[in-house]
């Protein structure tokens, strides 16, 4: 039986409520993401602002790689 892959996740917010969110801001933290080994699967505006939510995923290499994001 094969071993399941288990993931790492990440969550980004681009852009600013002041200024809105622009392309190049959107292409440049994609591209980090990639960079990085990050696959984007989720893009979406977020509701009553000018902000767009990035959610990202890699295959986890080593648990205690894994980033915590609550304390």
């Amino acid at each position: 039986m094969a071993e399941r892959v288990k993931w790492e996740y990440t969550l980004q917010i681009v852009g600013a409520s002041w200024k809105g969110t622009r392309h190049d801001e959107v292409l440049e933290a994609l591209n980090r993401l990639g960079d990085e080994g990050w696959e984007v699967f989720s893009v979406e505006n977020l509701p009553n602002s000018s902000k767009v939510r990035v959610v990202a995923k890699r295959p986890l290499r080593s648990p205690s790689r894994r980033r915590q994001g609550w304390p």
